[in-house]
């Protein structure tokens, strides 16, 4: 018998004029993208992707080199996560529409979910936020087409999940609640505090936000702004006991943690400026229902 396991499943939709432009967005980049959005599920309860299940709806006119070039970009995603398609459906329809559901493996009682957060914990986060959402920022601005910014669109055509620190903050239960920044900071961050019934402080000093070029600074791209609200980075914000603040590592694989915060008694999210004057933080990320590709 094979070690004992628990498997973790989640499912996520791309959706044409929801999450993407198929006149702008690339095919690979479409094909990538849906299947790092949820891969980036299972890094964020620290499990290891295993297989995945896909739903596709496409127009017929977007079956050949359209069709081939998505799944270009979903075969080298599966490839670089280590995730193996096991099967699915396909289906005509007006738009492109892709549903995916994975499956991934964590040891017993090695999970985190977004409720273990508790009054004295410190949070962090992953990475540096507001880079896919700067790349959003100048697609919805026509700015895509200039070749100086092409470097600026990586973050929002190719995330990257981080399957392999969510497993070691679970596997040695380092943090005692994580989700990924998918949403945004302030959304993501007010999904820990309800689901654990707590308030937060964020220091917006420490927040390791996307640095805006000068030149775009007339586009009104503020780096705080686009850290604090813009969605889809995928990194991972999560939250660490007193106890277990020692392991965290400052950098993992070269990708820098930075601690943001603490978790406190009450339901508030408060965010202290540099000023140290202190805000409510209101979740102003990705709503479903107030959607721009």
């Amino acid at each position: 018998a094979g070690r004992a396991t628990d498997w973790v499943l989640s499912c996520d939709a791309l959706l044409e004029n929801v999450h993407f432009l198929a006149p702008v967005h690339p095919p690979d980049a479409v094909g990538y993208r849906a299947l790092a959005r949820a891969t980036s599920d299972l890094a964020a309860m620290g499990a290891a992707p295993r297989y995945f299940l896909m739903g596709l709806a496409l127009p017929s006119d977007r079956t050949h080199e359209w069709l081939d070039n998505f799944l270009g970009g979903m075969a080298s995603a599966a490839r670089r996560f280590g995730i193996v398609l096991a099967g699915g459906d396909t289906a005509q329809n007006a738009t492109i529409a892709i549903y995916l559901t994975v499956l991934g493996q964590i040891a017993p009682n090695c999970a985190v979910t977004r409720a273990g957060a508790r009054p004295g914990d410190r949070i962090y986060v992953s990475g540096r936020l507001g880079g896919a959402q700067l790349g959003l920022e100048l697609i919805l601005r026509g700015l895509y087409r200039e070749r100086r910014w092409k470097p600026l669109l990586s973050p929002h055509f190719y995330p990257r999940p981080q399957l392999a620190l969510g497993r070691r903050l679970a596997e040695q239960h380092i943090a005692s609640a994580m989700i990924d920044t998918s949403d945004g900071l302030s959304t993501d961050l007010a999904h820990i505090c309800r689901a654990s019934g707590v308030g937060a402080r964020v220091w917006a000093s420490q927040i390791p936000a996307v640095r805006v070029p000068p030149a775009l600074c007339e586009h009104a791209l503020d780096s705080l702004e686009l850290a604090l609200h813009g969605g889809e980075d995928y990194q991972l914000l999560f939250t660490v006991s007193p106890r277990q603040q020692p392991q965290v590592p400052k950098t993992f694989r070269g990708i820098p943690i930075t601690a943001i915060g603490e978790i406190v008694r009450g339901r508030s999210i408060v965010l202290v400026g540099r000023d140290t004057k202190e805000t409510q933080l209101e979740p102003r990320g990705w709503d479903h229902f107030r959607a721009t590709p």
